[in-house]
Formats: structure tokens, C-alpha cells, sequence
């Protein structure tokens, strides 16, 4: 059955929206009762079970997904894999498993309650199979079982979480529910699966190419969760922690919004590949691009113009600090894009594991170069410099690999009209941050009238990709006017 990658984008854009708009909701709460130190604390054990998790996974999401999509209308072959895959993924995830439990539930440290909750986390991770019915284009189910999952954990914050000592509770609700939003996704399997008999699976085919994948897992965990980790064993205040994770934590939110199509695109650029189908790839990259574009210059200024005023009103005081690093991180917003559309949207599906692989380790490597040198003196500001430039280098790495594949001129081309609305739209704010100094009002303004400016002047522009879509929606709600 043909799956449409309109609906798909459209079933995983709404999963997002409501995983920003759930932490939207929750942060303000969370930040007050629990206070940058217990968060700090909550971030800093999650970052150490985030390794094991990764040991344990190898590159099997990411692989499984893929290997699924290359044979999507082959329900024999795609049973067959789903099953030696999982088996893989179980052996793998259950030595980490034992591994956590003896250095660090077991261990001699401050944090052993917290590690025995985390259990859960990484067991929960072992009956993921996500990857599954993504590799299926299957998006519709993924997206439901996570939206529940995500608003019970909601409710279940804001009834059991008061104060300071129900951080134990917190990290309850969160490994809960990864576990048993898993666990809900196995009620869908019988209707997908055949049969296959255990003597048939050949488990240890797919160790090498996941270690091809996993390799640059690794790198990515460096620069991303090793920030966290690296703050605090550095810095003896866990609030650096709690500041830094805080900052990163709204522009990851946003980034949701930018890469919601990367996980959309993976399995339809695969399928196409394994068809020989080149002419489609690049026209799906192309409009990636202009996706990518469209959303994160706005953004970029957007959090340049309204952190100021937004964080206070947001977290609380006492997060002063969140305010230079969510700045400093916002380039990370167009680079992570562009590198979305390059490595996971390009060059994972045609099996170019190896250039990406590279220059995720050129990435993991700038990044622990530069926090090494910045983090002691400058704590959580000095690990938001480090993220910035080892995504700007992923990104440069990417774009030298690609540059005979694609047309390079043309997608840098692309990018004038969504700057240029986004520069008027970064004056238009920073006017009314001048005017209005009531934090509440003046970041409301900024957004509304910002989006606003905006959009108006990508439509004066004409900008194509716009137009299209919105004569699209046009056509769906049974408007004959076009643009």
C-alpha cells in the first residue's frame, strides 16, 4: 500500500508539536519545584544510563529502520528481519544491562536510587520497536502511542511531583513511561508479522553493519549527552548542569519542529534507492532543504531576540545563566537541520554509513577538544560554545562529501529569501524588546508579531515553496483561490 509522505510528516509534525508543548507545560512547573540542582542532579545520572543505552542499542534503530524499508512490501522478508534485528537488539542491550547494574547500581556513589529507577529506562529500551513501523512508514501508530503516553506523564507530574524530594517520583514517571509506551506498540505486531521459524534467523549477519552505524552514534552521544556529563564531573555545582541542560533543552524542543522530517524521509528515500529511483531522492532532499530553511532562520533570531525576556518568565528566577547559553546554542538550529537533510536524510538510505560516520567524528572530536579548554573556566557557556562548533563542522564535513551529489550553489541559493524575512523579522523584535520592558509582554509580542512580519514577507517575496503548500491546504479545504 502507497503511504503518503505529506501525511507522514504530518502525523510525526503533530507527535512533535505536542513533545514541545508537553515540556512547554512541564518545565516552568519542573524548574520551580525541583530547582536548577535537582535537575542538574536528574540530567548529569541520565546522561551516565544514556551510554549504556547506546552500547546497548549499537546502531540498531537506525539500521532496523532502514533494513525494514527496503523491503516494506515483503512481508515475509520484512517478518524475518524484524525478528533476527530485535534478537540482536536483546543480547546487546542485556550486557549493558549487567554492566550498569555492577558499576553503578551496585556501585559506590551518591546517586544509587536514582541508577535503580534508570533500570527501567534500559529496559524499556530493549522492547522498543519504533523502528519497526517506521521503517513501514507506519507513522500513524507511533504517533498515537506516544501522544497518550506523553499526556499521561503530564497529569501523573503535576499530581505526584510538589517539591524537591519527589525527584525520585520524576524520574519514576519518565522511565515508566518509556517502558510501557513500548510495551503498548506490541499489540499492533501480530497484524504485521508472519511466522518464522527460529532455525531460519541468521542474527549475527547484522552485527557489522550495525557497528557501521553504531560508530557514529558514539560520536553524536559525545556531542551531545557528554556535555552534560563533562559539566559535571568538571564543575563540583550540579546547577551548571541543570543551567545548561535547561538551555539546550528549548532549542532541542525546536529543533523537533526542523528534523520531524528526517524521520519521515529516511524510509521513503531508502525505498526509493533500493528501486533505483535517483531523480526522486533528490527532489525529496531538495524540499527538505527548503523545509529546514524555512523553519530554522525565524528560529535562530527568533531565540537570539526573545531568551532575554523569555527566560524569566519561563523558568523562574534564579536561571539567569540559561539566558547567554539558549544564544549561544541557536546557530546549532540551521546546522543540525542542514545536517539532517545531508546525513540522515541522504546518506544513511544510499548506505554512504562511512562519510557520515566521519563527519560525526569530526564533530565528536571538535566538540571534547573545545569543552575540555572552555568548561572549567566557563562551566555551562563554554559546553554550549563546544556543541556550536562541532555542529558547524559535522555540517561543512557532510556538505564536502555530498558536493558532487548535489547541487550545492543552488541550496545555499535558496536560503536568501528565508534570510532576508528572518533579518526583518530579528529588527521588528528587537524594536519591541526595546519598547515594551514587561518581560511576559514583550516575549508574547515577539512571537505573534514576529511570525507574523515573517510570513507576510515570504509571501511579498513570492517564495515558491510557500505558495506551494499553502495552494496545496488550499486545495484540501475545497478553497479554489490560489496564491
Amino acid at each position: 500500500m502507497k503511504k503518503s509522505v505529506k501525511k507522514n510528516y504530518i502525523y510525526n509534525l503533530v507527535y512533535q508539536v505536542v513533545a514541545i508543548v508537553v515540556p512547554v507545560v512541564v518545565t516552568p512547573y519542573v524548574s520551580r519545584v525541583l530547582g536548577p540542582k535537582s535537575i542538574g542532579i536528574y540530567d548529569f545520572t541520565l546522561s551516565i544510563s544514556a551510554y549504556f543505552i547506546l552500547f546497548g542499542s549499537l546502531g540498531i534503530a537506525l539500521y532496523g529502520q532502514r533494513e525494514i524499508a527496503y523491503v516494506q512490501n515483503n512481508r515475509k522478508q520484512y517478518s524475518k528481519r524484524f525478528y533476527e534485528i530485535f534478537l540482536l537488539r536483546c543480547i546487546t542491550m542485556l550486557i549493558s544491562m549487567i554492566v550498569f547494574y555492577i558499576f553503578f547500581v551496585k556501585g559506590n556513589n551518591n546517586y544509587n536510587i536514582f541508577y535503580k529507577i534508570l533500570m527501567l529506562e534500559l529496559l524499556g529500551t530493549i522492547v522498543d520497536i519504533s523502528w519497526f513501523f517506521q521503517g513501514l512508514e507506519e507513522f500513524k501508530k507511533t504517533v498515537s502511542r506516544n501522544l497518550i503516553v506523553k499526556l499521561i506523564s503530564l497529569v501523573n507530574i503535576f499530581i505526584f511531583v510538589k517539591s524537591e524530594n519527589d525527584l525520585c517520583a520524576y524520574f519514576l514517571i519518565y522511565v515508566l513511561s518509556i517502558l510501557l509506551g513500548n510495551l503498548s506498540l506490541w499489540l499492533f505486531l501480530p497484524n504485521f508479522l508472519e511466522r518464522t521459524k527460529l532455525s531460519n534467523l541468521n542474527i549475527l549477519k547484522h552485527m557489522k553493519p550495525t557497528l557501521l552505524l553504531f560508530i557514529p552514534q558514539v560520536a553524536i552521544q559525545i556531542y551531545t549527552v557528554l556535555d552534560r556529563t563533562m559539566i559535571g564531573i568538571i564543575i563540583f555545582d550540579k546547577s551548571e548542569v541543570g543551567f545548561y541542560s535547561q538551555g539546550e533543552k528549548i532549542i532541542k524542543l525546536l529543533l523537533t519542529l526542523i528534523t520531524a522530517m528526517g524521520t519521515v524521509m529516511l524510509p521513503r528515500i531508502a525505498s526509493r534507492f533500493a528501486a533505483g529511483n535517483h531523480r526522486s531522492i533528490k527532489k525529496y532532499i531538495y524540499k527538505s532543504f527548503h523545509l529546514v530553511f524555512l523553519l530554522s532562520f525565524p528560529l535562530m533570531f527568533g531565540i537570539i531576540s526573545v531568551s532575554k525576556s523569555f527566560v524569566p518568565v519561563f523558568f523562574g528566577s534564579g536561571y539567569d545563566k540559561v539566558v547567554p547559553i539558549m544564544i549561544i546554542l541557536s546557530p546549532i538550529l540551521v546546522f543540525i537541520g542542514m545536517s539532517n537533510v545531508i546525513g540522515v536524510q541522504y546518506l544513511l538510505p544510499i548506505k554512504k554509513q562511512k562519510q557520515y560516520t566521519i563527519s560525526v567524528i569530526c564533530g565528536a572530536i571538535t566538540n571534547f577538544v573545545v569543552n575540555l579548554i572552555l568548561i572549567r573556566k566557563h562551566g555551562a557557556v563554554g559546553a554550549a560554545i563546544g556543541t556550536v562548533f562541532a555542529e558547524l563542522v559535522v555540517t561543512m564535513v557532510q556538505i564536502l562529501y555530498v558536493k558532487n551529489n548535489l547541487d550545492i550553489k543552488q541550496i545555499i541559493k535558496s536560503t536568501s529569501q528565508y534570510l532576508m524575512a528572518a533579518l526583518v523579522m530579528f529588527g521588528v523584535c528587537l524594536i519591541i524588546r526595546y519598547i515594551i520592558k514587561n518581560d511576559y509582554m514583550s516575549a508574547t509580542l515577539q512571537v505573534v508579531i514576529g511570525s507574523f512580519v515573517y510570513f507576510t514577507m515570504l509571501l511579498f517575496m513570492k517564495n515558491k515553496f510557500l505558495v506551494e503548500y499553502i495552494n496545496l491546504l488550499y486545495e484540501k479545504v475545497g478553497i479554489k483561490k490560489r496564491i
